[in-house]
């Protein structure tokens, strides 16, 4: 990767990181009110309103109040948007149907998809007690062993595994409440 190349990386990380700390479960709380409830859609609402903002940064202005206004319109459009092309799909249905070669391509993972989702689950870690932050991050993060992470940590294995089973659960709340339901 050339030096541009890394600089822009590091800016989407910037400009997405600040979009989602400012105005992240704003929007995911307006799409999913949008949309009855869909807490999955209004994570793919919110992510393409992220990549058009950047995209698109004179659009949307710099991060700050004001900000939220224009990027609640785009979630609203997108919305009315997805609603639209329900309905039409009901009353006319698409006559060619996408191949499982073209479904592929989508569900492929790209940087900006990879950064919302990192920003997501670090959110959702810093909820959690230390303790049980610090118990994930070795058995996970470090890929440690309950015995190895007892070590490390100072505690007895059944610490490990009980503040594991505790903070598994509320990270899977924390995320929940984040509009992560696959967990």
């Amino acid at each position: 990767m050339d030096i541009n190349a890394a600089a822009a990386m590091t800016d989407a990380d910037t400009f997405l990181n600040t979009l989602y700390r400012r105005h992240g479960s704003a929007l995911r709380r307006l799409a999913a009110r949008l949309l009855g409830g869909d807490w999955h859609r209004a994570q793919d609402i919110v992510q393409e309103v992220a990549i058009r903002a950047w995209q698109r940064p004179m659009d949307v202005g710099p991060m700050d109040a004001t900000a939220r206004h224009r990027l609640f319109t785009v979630v609203s459009d997108l919305v009315g948007d997805l609603v639209g092309d329900a309905r039409q799909d009901q009353v006319e249905p698409r006559m060619e149907m996408a191949g499982e070669a073209d479904m592929a391509m989508l569900a492929a993972p790209d940087a900006v998809d990879q950064t919302l989702t990192a920003r997501v689950v670090w959110d959702a870690l810093a909820d959690l007690a230390p303790p049980q932050r610090e118990v994930l991050l070795h058995l996970h993060y470090l890929d440690r062993s309950v015995s190895q992470a007892a070590r490390a940590l100072g505690v007895p294995p059944g610490t490990v595994k009980s503040r594991t089973y505790y903070a598994t659960r509320a990270l899977r709340s924390a995320l929940r409440e984040r509009g992560i339901t696959d967990c």
